[in-house]
């Protein structure tokens, strides 16, 4: 085989076509003209595009976000840096609610421990006003739809709710739409926001107003005996301070101290895994009275009666212990229920016993004739004559009966309860009557008249009583028969107290001790105690009181308990009325202690102003002081003594 490759193949291409005759072939070369097309002229040619320089637009385009992140790092600096502490502050207050825990009041009992006062579980229903705005609920109206799911829960009235969730500080959080509701009153509402949450969750058009609704828990006031003691009790106002009697007064042991709890929220509820702060309430002390429920049921019942049958304006029962001044009872007529204050009359809501100023009558009289004994001007078998009248100063003065001439013992003045005689009594008093005023004056005083009882309760009176220089010319002869000076049922029943328990006044007193959180009891101090007569003279006057009763020329026949032996003093006095100032109608009373000669227990009633029936004190008090003294002895258990009276006499002959 040769080395020599094999000769190539030429193909043929396709046929050139024959060139015209006559034809000149054209060498091309350089600078030579490209040859014409046939069948036309050569189009035009197009210019290239050419797009403007990008650099200036990419450099503005830079600018700007070169600005707009100096922006944000300029504010990022501030907030973390410069502003850091007043933002955390701020998150902090919107992050975390502080809330109140009311501490529990403390009960009010009675000397046996049975409760007159005594606070329930309750809710203060609040809101934050912020969850209530168009931003967070997307309505405009969410305060309106709020309140009108509410005010027929909370028997207020609609705007007053929207009001308080739309307040004027569109920053405030927190407001309190109603105090001390039951819990009934919460679960209505819980439930009711509840259904609207879970009604939200599948309907957008849906909105929970009550979202921002919320319950802090609290304490209601209960008086579970009603209308019984409340003028010693009093009540508790809106804001949970004490407004009245007791409740007022021991405020502040009552009231104990409020906590605080501190926690993050979200959406208007707790976050548990943020923690929280608690200064746990310190509960308030129970106070235990004096007072005797029992005795108080009989007293209230017995005044209340009374008060009705004789059409009369009010009236009042006191029932004290005669050895140590404490207070069994304190009734008032009418009344009021602490738990309904809506429907109480203002002019009842009080403690008329203490706070009514009148003139006493002739229960005073026996302050006349215990300084007519202790200053040896008279026994109580001294001779009287009490004429049908007698003109002292400028004035004509009276019995309340038309008599003939009266030829009494000291023991008889008292017992028929005249003035005539008793004026004469004290007159003796002194070389000349402005001493006679001096010498009584002071008798009165040491008795508790024109000063305070010592009870220290709110709104009591401490009666009106004029310097002896500053008794007018009739004054000088109404004052030692009980009137021209003005007193309080207590100072009345004091008076009484102090003659039973041997002439030493024991001041009054309406608490019996305290029982703090630690469950340890407080006895209350001792009161204080004043000589006043002698226990000679103590004695001789409860003896000339058992003459009113026990004598059928006595005025208090109907206050005799059998049995018993009864010392007591009716009065009937002109009574000032408080809207004029004139004296229109009567005060009727009647005071008295027994055993007498042992005693244990004083009653003291009064009635103003009766319209129907008698008015003398020893018809309409007398049954009264019967009537409650009668259960008071049963309920202490406090037997007769069995010895006999001393049945001095009323008259004597000439």
């Amino acid at each position: 085989m040769s080395d020599r490759e094999p000769p190539r193949r030429r193909v043929p291409g396709p046929a050139k076509p024959p060139r015209p005759r006559g034809a000149v072939r054209r060498q091309a070369g350089p600078g030579a003209r490209p040859g014409r097309r046939p069948g036309g002229a050569r189009p035009p040619v197009t210019p290239p595009l050419r797009l403007g320089s990008p650099r200036p637009r990419l450099r503005l385009v830079s600018l700007a976000l070169t600005l707009v992140l100096l922006a944000f790092v300029v504010r990022l600096l501030q907030v973390q840096a410069v502003d850091a502490s007043a933002y955390t502050a701020r998150a902090e207050q919107n992050r975390y609610v502080v809330h109140t825990l009311a501490a529990e009041r403390g009960e009010i009992t009675d000397r046996n421990g049975v409760a007159l006062a005594v606070s329930e579980d309750a809710y203060d229903i609040t809101a934050d006003p912020t969850m209530f705005s168009a931003k967070q609920l997307k309505i405009g109206d969410g305060p309106e739809q709020a309140a009108a799911l509410l005010a027929p829960i909370l028997r207020q009235d609609q705007a007053a709710l929207v009001k308080k969730l739309r307040p004027e500080n569109k920053n405030s959080r927190y407001t309190r739409l109603a105090a001390r509701q039951t819990p009934q009153v919460w679960k209505q509402i819980k439930d009711l926001k509840t259904a609207l949450a879970k009604k939200a969750e599948t309907d957008r058009t849906t909105v929970n107003v009550l979202s921002g609704v919320f319950a802090d828990p609290s304490s209601q006031r209960v008086y579970p005996n009603g209308e019984l003691a409340a003028g010693i009790l009093g009540w508790v106002n809106a804001d949970g301070q004490g407004g009245g009697g007791i409740e007022q007064k021991l405020n502040k042991q009552l009231a104990g101290k409020d906590g605080k709890v501190r926690y993050a929220q979200a959406g208007g509820r707790e976050v548990p895994t943020a923690g929280s702060t608690e200064t746990p309430a310190v509960p308030g002390a129970d106070v235990e009275l004096t007072i005797d429920r029992d005795i108080q049921w009989a007293a209230q019942n017995a005044i209340t009666e009374q008060v009705k049958q004789s059409k009369a304006d009010r009236g009042y029962v006191i029932v004290q212990d005669t050895r140590t001044g404490q207070i069994l009872a304190m009734a008032n007529s009418p009344g009021f229920d602490p738990n309904d204050l809506a429907k109480a009359d203002g002019d009842a809501m009080g403690n008329a016993a203490l706070q009514d100023a009148y003139e006493p009558g002739s229960t005073a009289k026996v302050m006349s004739m215990a300084a007519v004994l202790e200053k040896n001007v008279a026994t109580p078998l001294t001779h009287v004559v009490v004429p049908n009248r007698l003109h002292r100063g400028d004035r004509l003065f009276q019995d309340d009966i038309d008599h003939a001439t009266w030829y009494l013992t000291l023991n008889g003045v008292l017992a028929k309860s005249s003035n005539i005689g008793t004026i004469l009594a004290t007159g003796e008093l002194g070389k000349s009557q402005p001493e006679a005023n001096k010498v009584l004056y002071s008798y009165l005083r040491k008795f508790g008249i024109g000063g305070y009882t010592g009870l220290g309760f709110p709104g009591e009176t401490p009666g009106i009583l004029a310097p002896p220089q500053k008794w007018s010319t009739s004054q000088q002869y109404t004052i030692p028969f009980g009137q021209g000076f003005s007193i309080n049922a207590m100072q009345a029943a004091s008076v009484y107290s102090t003659i039973a328990n041997g002439g030493v006044r024991v001041e009054p007193t309406l608490v019996r001790g305290t029982k703090g959180a630690d469950g340890r009891f407080t006895p209350a101090p001792k009161p204080k105690q004043t000589r006043v007569v002698s226990a000679r003279t103590a004695k001789t006057l409860a003896q000339m009181l058992e003459s009113v009763v026990d004598d059928e020329q006595g005025t208090g026949v109907k206050a005799r308990i059998p049995g018993y032996r009864v010392a007591g003093k009716t009065g009937t006095a002109n009574r000032v009325d408080p809207a004029t100032g004139r004296y229109r109608g009567y005060t009727s009373s009647f005071a008295g202690f027994a055993p007498a000669d042992n005693p244990r227990i004083t009653v003291y009633c009064a009635i103003q102003n009766a319209t129907s029936g008698s008015y003398f004190g020893g018809q309409i008090c007398g049954p009264i002081y019967k009537q409650v003294m009668e259960f008071a002895l049963k309920t202490l258990q406090i037997p007769p003594t069995g010895a006999k009276a001393a049945n001095l006499p009323v008259e004597y002959k000439p």
